[in-house]
């Protein structure tokens, strides 16, 4: 979403031997031998017919035994489970404050970069591709989680932190020099990825350092500085923009510069700590896997990059096809669009078939996905992200154009729900501690707020509206989503044990990503398919002309006089694309409350965890 805590998704996969004991146990089953030293799905399942939750295997095991080092966990779990046998609460909070100023950066950072985006593309005549360029980066950030959730678990929490920090550099310098959108689209993948990267390392540095009841509070303390950023940002927007102000080129290359440097007192804690683990003998050497071929054979298998392509590349030129079709001659009859559809689809069937009789390690770690709730968190979770891209892809455009708003109270309006859902989320975190059930709050307030505040904006997003009522819209939505997305990380973690965090909420996030992705991709097909058509046909004969360059450029849009027959024109055509983008959210919001309808009850204060080094 605009604002999903940005990111913040969870942590490690283990070994399930004990799984195939219980062969006659549908919901475990065998566990592949594939999946032997990755996961553990030792869960009993109780009478699922009654809705009652799942006894996750941690229930049934000791206090003293939870305390202890997993020795079948991967090495990266091994790490950060020893190193939280010895850390001291003071350097723990430490590290939590660390944490939230590497949020407080990457909040202002990705607001920013995300609202320079129509900029961008201006500059290259294509704001139309505004939504695209977040197809690819969105699909590849969310697909990448997988891997990342295994390089945490194999290569430790600080390596996969500064592997994160330093693929975000990358995408930051690559923005700051691009000269055109498709280099620009390129760099947001790379700065995505990154970003992704670092907002999963925090909710995996959450999940490995706090005791669940209290997960959803440091959940939404990690999500805080939005509640300072939001109202900041857009100055930095009005001085990057301005005439004489510095340019989009160098607001990305300072950001490449302070990144490393913000980051670095948490990934030094951890090596710290984790250095002393370690001379205390309390993490086993990492097995020697071969010489260098080998070893490269072998992370390539664990990681299944063939998999990886082929969902990556599929999922990209499908969606792809939906955004630039209005830019070829024959449209829909393009041979490209044609391809692009037919050969996206195809490589989609390929990992499908790959998954299920070609790959050594899959991809997608099936066995974890036997609970109900998993399942239906993950459907919940998809549709509410397709629903929101489906509106918000264009929404500072609207506020600007539309509504005649300056850059500043523009991103103000459009960070209510930030402000909105980062102030319920930290009420709903307090709540969760002595009323644990999930469900109760996202089924009968979560989703029918989201579906009120949208059902609404597609009767006030249009010209003879006063903004007043779009803040009221956004503030209802705020509301909802803020117990929606505190809800659907914290119920995975609820039915799951914690060597399988990283490999649930990865899959989360790639559901997220995918769905974020399709999103944008009805956004933008409905925006080239409608609003040229719209602009032609409302448009006064003497701005026909410029007909081009009034899709091409939201600047150009916004700089015909409020009450000119033209700009009137221009503000009638964006209500009336508007109108097909909401009603398309609101259908699919009741994908959203169908699938949190058939939850499982459960209650975050009665799970068992272990108690050393938690927060």
């Amino acid at each position: 979403m605009g604002f999903t805590f940005k990111g913040l998704t969870s942590s490690a996969l283990v070994s399930g031997s004990a799984a195939s004991a219980n062969a006659d146990n549908k919901d475990i089953a065998d566990v592949p031998a594939s999946y032997q030293g990755h996961t553990s799905m030792d869960v009993a399942r109780p009478d699922e017919k009654v809705g009652s939750p799942r006894e996750s295997a941690l229930s049934r095991e000791s206090d003293e035994e939870l305390n202890k080092v997993d020795t079948t966990a991967e090495i990266g779990v091994q790490q950060v489970q020893a190193a939280s046998m010895i850390w001291k609460k003071r350097d723990l909070i430490l590290a939590y404050i660390a944490m939230w100023f590497i949020q407080f950066f990457t909040a202002y950072a990705s607001s920013t970069s995300s609202t320079l985006s129509p900029y961008v593309t201006s500059d290259f005549q294509k704001h139309s591709l505004t939504a695209l360029t977040t197809v690819i980066s969105s699909i590849v950030g969310g697909i990448w989680k997988l891997p990342y959730a295994k390089i945490l678990n194999i290569w430790g929490r600080p390596f996969g932190l500064a592997l994160g920090v330093a693929i975000y550099v990358v995408g930051l310098i690559l923005m700051a020099s691009c000269n055109n959108v498709k280099a620009y689209c390129a760099a947001q993948t790379f700065f995505y990825v990154g970003s992704n990267s670092i907002d999963f390392f925090i909710t995996v540095f959450i999940a490995d350092t706090s005791k669940l009841k209290n997960r959803a509070l440091f959940i939404s303390y990690a999500s805080s500085p939005w509640l300072i950023t939001t109202w900041i940002y857009g100055y930095g927007i009005r001085g990057i923009t301005a005439n004489g102000g510095i340019g989009w080129r160098w607001a990305f290359g300072i950001f490449a510069i302070i990144a490393p440097i913000v980051t670095s007192p948490l990934i030094i804690l951890f090596v710290v700590y984790e250095g002393k683990a370690r001379k205390q003998g309390l993490i086993a050497p990492r097995p020697s896997r071969g010489n260098f071929i080998q070893t490269l054979t072998y992370y390539l298998r664990e990681f299944d990059a063939v998999g990886l392509l082929l969902l990556a590349a599929g999922l990209s030129l499908f969606l792809l096809a939906f955004n630039i079709y209005s830019y070829q001659a024959e449209q829909w009859k393009s041979p490209l669009i044609i391809c692009f559809i037919v050969f996206g689809a195809l490589l989609v069937v390929a990992f499908g078939l790959w998954e299920k009789w070609g790959a050594p390690v899959t991809f997608i770690p099936w066995p974890l996905l036997k609970n109900r709730t998993v399942i239906f968190t993950y459907t919940m979770a998809g549709s509410l992200y397709v629903g929101w891209y489906c509106w918000d892809s264009y929404f500072y455009s609207l506020l600007v154009v539309l509504f005649d708003q300056s850059e500043v109270h523009a991103t103000w309006i459009a960070n209510i729900y930030t402000m909105g859902s980062c102030f319920i989320c930290i009420i709903y975190g307090i709540v969760l501690r002595y009323y644990g059930k999930l469900k109760v709050f996202s089924f009968f307030f979560g989703v029918p707020l989201t579906m009120l505040g949208v059902g609404l904006m597609i009767k006030f997003r249009q010209p003879d509206q006063n903004i007043g009522y779009i803040v009221m819209c956004m503030i209802f939505i705020a509301f909802g989503g803020g117990v929606l997305v505190t809800s659907e990380q914290t119920t995975l973690m609820a039915v799951s044990k914690q060597q399988d965090f990283p490999a649930l909420l990865a899959v989360e996030s790639m559901i997220i990503s995918i769905g974020s992705a399709i999103g944008s991709t009805v956004a933008g097909a409905i925006w080239t398919g409608v609003f040229p058509a719209r602009l032609a046909a409302n448009l006064p004969a003497g701005a026909l002309p410029d007909l081009a360059s009034i899709y091409g450029s939201f600047k150009v849009q916004d700089s015909y006089p409020v009450g000119s027959p033209t700009r009137d024109a221009i503000n009638l055509s964006y209500g009336q694309t508007q109108k097909y983008m909401l009603i398309a959210a609101v259908c699919v919001y009741c994908i959203t409350l169908f699938s949190t309808a058939c939850w499982q009850n459960v209650d975050v204060r009665t799970m068992k965890q272990r108690t050393i080094g938690l927060l």
